[in-house]
């Protein structure tokens, strides 16, 4: 009974005039309702009867933009409203250009990268200065300090030496073989203390000092760089210049004119012996001429130099140690930099001092000969 009442009520609904005006052919609909277009899609019949609707949603479209012409007249035409507005409207043009400007010379200064080399050298400088500051406040972390200078000191005693004996005896040869020939033996002595003091030890100890210490140093602070261990050390409230920079650069500075010290005695002593061995010039000779020759004048120049060799290799190193970047790579440019640069820095300071100290016409040798 229920599906009968259904179908004669979808029947009766199918019959009546509303639902008939939309049961008209396509054309018609079309011709109804002219926004609709495409075919009509059908709809579930209830009952006996279909219903077809073409149901597709109308195209919506953005209104075009009103034309140039029309923004200007609309401008002119309420220029009396807004008059007031004009210069504001151009001063803030002129803000924006200026601004404009800025970002894009910020922007090119950004995008400008230095040479790593200069960086690095106001890296040295600032940093040389800093430990510098902190010797003179004696802010000092004395058991880093004395363990670096274990390993500048007695650790590159040894090869010093080594190297100051052979240094004295090639010039012991030369100086013999050519000084024989004018009977000025004598002078040999006082010709090889002004060289050993003045110019050869100072340098050849900074040399040593700077192929075994300073790479030690430069490769120690790239590892703890690159390695974050810096970083630890600020975390825990501690300043890497006072406890990694400050001793290495006392360190070297303290054994550096030490060093120097021994090796011109090291050099002095194998001329000597060479002499006396090989070439029958009696060592009293030697000795005698070389006390005559050389004054604590000498002796205090070459101390300041290897002084400042000694400044100057723990701070360019202990800089491009702490300037590292880029891992293993990084660590060993940083290392074989760090010697070079301090290598040209001592030949060049070398010269410096020398023509500060050594000017003018000197009378050293006239002693010897006399």
């Amino acid at each position: 009974m229920t599906g009968v009442a259904l179908g004669l009520g979808c029947s009766a609904l199918s019959a009546s005039p509303r639902c008939q005006q939309y049961q008209q052919p396509p054309a018609a609909a079309a011709q109804r309702w002219p926004g609709l277009s495409g075919p009509p899609r059908p709809v579930p019949a209830f009952g006996t009867g279909t219903l077809q609707l073409a149901a597709r949603r109308p195209v919506l479209r953005r209104p075009p933009p009103p034309d140039a012409a029309d923004s200007l007249g609309t401008t002119g035409e309420g220029s009396g409203r807004t008059g007031s507005g004009g210069s504001g409207g151009s001063s803030s043009t002129e803000s924006g250009g200026l601004a404009l400007l800025l970002r894009s010379a910020y922007d090119w200064l950004c995008s400008i990268k230095p040479p790593k080399t200069l960086w690095r050298t106001v890296a040295a400088l600032v940093l040389g200065g800093e430990a510098l500051v902190r010797i003179l406040q004696g802010k000092i972390h004395w058991k880093n300090t004395m363990e670096q200078l274990n390993m500048v000191g007695p650790r590159s005693l040894g090869v010093c030496l080594l190297t100051a004996a052979f240094v004295g005896m090639v010039f012991t040869i030369q100086f013999i073989r050519e000084f024989a020939k004018l009977g000025l033996t004598r002078s040999v002595g006082g010709v090889l203390a002004l060289a050993l003091a003045r110019e050869l030890t100072p340098v050849v100890t900074s040399i040593i000092v700077a192929g075994r210490v300073g790479s030690a140093f430069a490769a120690e602070l790239g590892t703890m760089q690159v390695s974050e261990q810096t970083d630890s050390l600020r975390v825990l409230g501690s300043d890497p210049v006072d406890y990694l920079i400050t001793p290495r650069v006392l360190a070297c500075m303290i054994a550096g004119p030490i060093l120097n010290l021994l090796c011109f005695c090291m050099g002095m002593a194998a001329s000597v012996l060479l002499a006396d061995s090989v070439y029958d010039v009696s060592c009293n000779v030697i000795l005698d001429s070389a006390m005559r020759a050389i004054s604590a004048w000498d002796v205090v120049t070459s101390m300041i130099k290897c002084w400042v060799f000694g400044t100057i290799i723990a701070t360019v190193s202990c800089s491009w140690g702490y300037t590292t970047t880029g891992g293993a790579k990084g660590v060993g440019e940083s290392t074989t930099s760090a010697v070079v640069i301090s290598l040209v820095l001592i030949f060049v300071f070398d010269f410096a001092l020398s023509f500060l100290f050594f000017q003018g016409q000197g009378d050293a040798l006239k002693q010897c000969v006399a």
